[in-house]
């Protein structure tokens, strides 16, 4: 628990509620070793996530080759009025 709290700069009860939501939905698991609980990420539960954002990555891409055109054309186009200063 001190190395997340420490590596994700948030208060202990805040992690421990996270952990606790992400134990309740299956996405990790938890095993106790002595007073420590280890938490081991659990791929399955990720699996449907993983098909559905899948399922868009191609229109996002597309989406994001159109924006660094447009983008492109802004900078040659601000450039092109700071030369002409």
């Amino acid at each position: 628990m001190n190395d997340l709290v420490r590596q994700l700069g948030l208060a202990q009860p805040q992690v421990s509620k996270h952990l606790r939501v992400l134990r309740e939905v299956g996405v990790v698991d938890v095993r106790e070793q002595g007073r420590q609980r280890l938490y081991r990420l659990n791929g399955h539960a990720l699996k449907p996530i993983h098909d559905w954002v899948k399922n868009y990555e191609r229109s996002w891409s597309e989406r994001f080759d159109q924006l660094d055109v447009v983008l492109e054309d802004l900078k040659r186009k601000e450039q092109g009025d700071a030369d002409d200063r």
